[in-house]
């Protein structure tokens, strides 16, 4: 009865999306009053509420685990959302998307790698820098303005922002993953660099199964070049990342490795078809022209680099100046919020910056970033009920409980479904380090009670076995993406797609499902 109850809200959500079709943010608030009902009434008789909350009052519980959801879902994962919809519609109002549209067009006449570029590349390199839905939001909207159709681009947005989501916002999901096994919640950079390694290993085969269904999706037809090109581009990102992972640690395997991948595809152009048609648009364009129209992205990326962890006087002067700190009751943490050195308020700087220099004014940014804001008032709705959500099911014990009902269920076989129970975590949550967060010590538990305490050996690399199930969850976590709800959310409102989760959704699970299945097998067999 336990597990039934705490799967309850995550098969509402499913079913109101699904099956009865409603938005996302009427499914969203529905299955939050239901979730919050069962905290109030049925956690408690149930005895899923943990220890340390037991003696709490339940109204108490409940009512100030839903404020920090609220504050997590605002500051700053809408606020990010917000701002990264907000450059884009900059580029749209000076009229550079054109620009930036005919320097793709002039690159290569082949949809597929244009595809790629936009979603594998230039994605994975947001996401690796910032996080937070900026690879679905900003690429989506690009593959719009370039002229593909919004469903299509919100679905391929979903796909391409998996595997580089292990090392999101300069490898913080990893990162925060060793730090919540380990006693005292320091990682040593050894271990880090151990599953860092291991999160590339398991998610080998899925460097090349995302980009190949991203190409069939494109062109079904040119199954031949659509093979050599994944073979290509897989091969490049895959060495690329796990070289950084093993060797440099956390920070740089999906920033470096995109911009790997980014080169992959250019040189690949270099073989299509067309190149000599498209040299003389390419010549239209100028050197200055082009980096105007670049010139919000190159000033957001140039402002994550310098205020990132890869600069640390600068990161440490952020992060500790203009923080607030809010502590909340009865569920007793510490909510800290940077206004200066959080992604949103970088990329606001970025696009006001580039803004400028493609000619308009500060007053009309502020009056796109107020359209902007009103057109995202049902994606506002949608993930603070999310987030509330997931705060709600983690604080009355839903999840933990979830969790420990998949490990009983599948005993040794428990290794195969480890990345669900990432998957879990970050559909839930929509975020990768909050399923590690979530699930780390549940994994590392695990993997005792199994005996997995010795070495193991995959791909010619020998590490703790205990790091490789560690490991697992991250990896799951990356395919939970493109079927969580806020992700879904965020491509909605990119591609103006409003009142379409439930045929996004429907569109992603068997990609989805497929994917956490591999990373399964590879855990099981690793």
């Amino acid at each position: 009865m336990q597990y039934a109850i705490s799967f309850l809200p995550i098969v509402l959500l499913f079913v109101l999306m699904l099956k009865f079709r409603l938005s996302g943010y009427l499914s969203a608030l529905v299955t939050l009053a239901i979730t919050i009902l069962l905290g109030l009434f049925v956690a408690p008789r149930l005895e899923i509420i943990p220890q340390a909350y037991e003696l709490s009052p339940i109204y108490g519980l409940i009512g100030w685990s839903v404020v920090e959801g609220v504050l997590k879902a605002i500051f700053p994962i809408f606020l990010i959302i917000l701002m990264a919809i907000f450059s884009y519609n900059i580029l749209v109002q000076s009229k550079q998307i054109e620009c930036i549209k005919a320097q793709f067009i002039s690159l290569t006449d082949d949809q597929g790698i244009l595809v790629l570029l936009m979603v594998w590349g230039f994605g994975g390199l947001l996401e690796g820098m910032a996080g937070f839905g900026t690879a679905v939001a900003i690429p989506a909207a690009i593959l719009i303005g370039l002229g593909f159709k919004p469903f299509f681009s919100a679905v391929v947005a979903l796909l391409g922002n998996t595997v580089a989501t292990g090392f999101a916002a300069v490898g913080v999901p990893v990162t925060t993953l060793c730090n919540e096994a380990v006693a005292g919640g320091n990682a040593s950079l050894s271990m880090i660099k151990e599953v860092s390694g291991f999160t590339v290993m398991q998610l080998s085969p899925l460097f090349f199964f995302i980009p190949f269904v991203i190409l069939m999706l494109t062109d079904r037809k040119a199954w031949k070049k659509n093979i050599l090109l994944t073979l290509w581009v897989g091969t490049v990102s895959l060495l690329t990342q796990w070289a950084c992972a093993v060797y440099l640690g956390a920070e740089t395997p999906a920033i470096i490795g995109s911009i790997a991948a980014i080169l992959a595809l250019v040189i690949a152009a270099k073989f299509t078809s067309g190149k000599a048609a498209s040299s003389n648009k390419r010549s239209n364009i100028s050197f200055k022209a082009a980096i105007k129209s670049w010139s919000i992205y190159i000033s957001i990326l140039v402002l994550i680099l310098i205020s990132g962890s890869l600069c640390q006087p600068v990161n440490h002067f952020l992060r500790t100046h203009l923080v607030s700190q809010i502590t909340i009751p009865v569920v007793e943490t510490v909510f800290r919020f940077g206004w200066i050195s959080n992604a949103a308020f970088i990329i606001f700087v970025g696009s006001i910056i580039g803004g400028l220099i493609q000619g308009v004014g500060f007053s009309r940014l502020m009056l796109i970033l107020c359209q902007t804001m009103m057109s995202l008032k049902t994606t506002a709705i949608t993930i603070i009920c999310l987030i509330s959500l997931a705060s709600v099911m983690n604080y009355s014990g839903m999840i933990n409980t979830m969790a420990v009902g998949i490990v009983a269920l599948t005993g040794k076989f428990y290794p195969i479904f480890a990345p669900f129970i990432g998957a879990i975590g970050t559909f839930v949550t929509g975020s990768d380090t909050s399923s590690n967060i979530l699930f780390a010590k549940l994994q590392v538990n695990v993997a005792h009670n199994l005996g997995f305490v010795g070495q193991n050996s995959y791909m010619g690399i020998t590490g703790n076995e205990t790091n490789w199930l560690l490991a697992a969850n991250t990896t799951g976590a990356t395919g939970g993406k493109m079927l969580s709800p806020q992700s879904i959310a965020i491509a909605t409102a990119a591609c103006d797609m409003k009142d379409s989760d439930d045929k996004i959704l429907r569109a992603v699970i068997p990609y989805a499902l497929v994917y956490v299945l591999i990373g399964g097998l590879i855990v099981y067999f690793g």
